[in-house]
């Protein structure tokens, strides 16, 4: 039972949706502050107009906005940012690059059109067959920076599988589903804490440890977003194995992250250490993921209340222009703890993002 404390009117997600949305395509890095600099590469991980994760992350929260409620202006967002950056040309392909690609199958499944099918066909066949693998078959986390040889993050399911898995549906491609699977084991078994059912940022096989050991909030926010997503995008029917241990897998850190919830609503940046600072991206998947599966009834209702509790204090967090509050940078493998607790605070797309994302799925509880 949700209480009065805890109850959001529509019209004020309405209205922060629509702020989001505008902050969020038109952030700019104008400092050049945020850029990051890899032996004369330079990225842009702050503005809309950039192919990367960030803006992948923002389009998928866009779209579902647009799912839910048929807008045009998302609609919009959405075709205005493919066409420009199909213009440009694709950047290099890599575990972030891949991101854009699960906004663009589900594009493809609704509009068709054909001009999409060459980009999910090339990319998800990099993916396949190009990509670096760790010992045991794992995707490595290759991006624009370090080479993270035999490293598997977080990360990689939401920004590179959960795409491989739509495109393998879309294109029937039964081979590239069985990929996704076996990425979501391999990532499970290596990255996954017995002790508290929160996950590690990363694993090595080089070195064979979790690096700091770190349960960083952002690593842990994109299980819980991919889990859920993934179980759907397959069409997982109850009794599948894969589908039931998914579920006790997302079930084992939803226990987790509802007894290391701050009163704020929000989590820590380490979500077990209250010495590191509150932080609102990671806050904003875990309330998406929390809510979808409580929705999908892959968790008990009772965790309702923690993503209501979570959405709350994120409404706290979003300025008068948008910007969500409270975000952190983009965070590399730390070797320490007090690495993740030195990483800035400034605002980043994938802060409007996220909350775009969560803010969308909780339009489902007025339904």
């Amino acid at each position: 039972m949700i209480t009065k404390e805890l109850f959001i009117e529509k019209k004020e997600v309405l209205k922060n949706i629509d702020l989001l949305m505008n902050n969020l395509t038109t952030i700019r890095d104008d400092t050049g502050e945020f850029l990051l600099n890899f032996d004369g590469l330079v990225v842009d991980d702050k503005s809309w107009n950039v192919w990367n994760w960030p803006q992948g992350v923002g389009l998928y929260g866009i779209y579902k906005f647009w799912k839910l409620t048929n807008s045009e202006q998302a609609m919009a967002i959405i075709k205005e940012w493919f066409d420009a950056r199909f213009e440009e040309g694709v950047p290099p392909k890599n575990v972030n690059t891949m991101a854009p690609l699960l906004t663009l199958a589900f594009l493809y499944e609704d509009t068709k059109e054909q001009v999409f099918v060459p980009y999910l066909e090339k990319w998800a066949e990099w993916v396949m067959h190009d990509m670096p693998r760790t010992k045991e078959g794992g995707l490595q986390h290759m991006t624009y920076g370090p080479e993270n040889k035999n490293q598997l993050w977080d990360d990689t399911l939401m920004m590179t599988v959960l795409p491989l898995a739509k495109i393998g549906r879309l294109l029937n491609k039964p081979e590239y589903i069985e990929e996704a699977k076996k990425q979501f084991l391999i990532h499970i078994k290596y990255l996954s804490d017995k002790r508290t059912g929160l996950w590690f940022h990363g694993w090595t096989f080089e070195e064979n440890h979790n690096f700091a050991e770190a349960l960083w909030a952002r690593g842990n926010c994109w299980i819980t977003i991919a889990i859920p997503e993934i179980i759907e995008i397959l069409d997982l029917k109850a009794g599948d194995f894969f589908r039931d241990f998914l579920i006790e897998t997302l079930n084992r850190q939803v226990e987790s992250l509802a007894k290391y919830q701050h009163e704020s609503g929000l989590w820590h940046t380490l979500v077990n250490d209250p010495a590191s600072y509150l932080e609102a991206s990671a806050t904003a998947g875990f309330a998406y993921g929390i809510l979808k599966s409580v929705h999908k009834r892959y968790i008990s209702g009772d965790y309702e209340k923690v993503a209501y509790k979570a959405i709350r204090g994120l409404l706290n967090e979003i300025s008068e222009d948008g910007t969500v509050k409270k975000v952190s940078v983009g965070t590399g493998m730390g070797d320490t703890l007090q690495f993740y607790k030195d990483i800035k605070i400034t605002a980043m797309p994938y802060g409007q993002s996220l909350t775009i994302l969560c803010l969308s799925e909780f339009l489902n509880t007025y339904i």
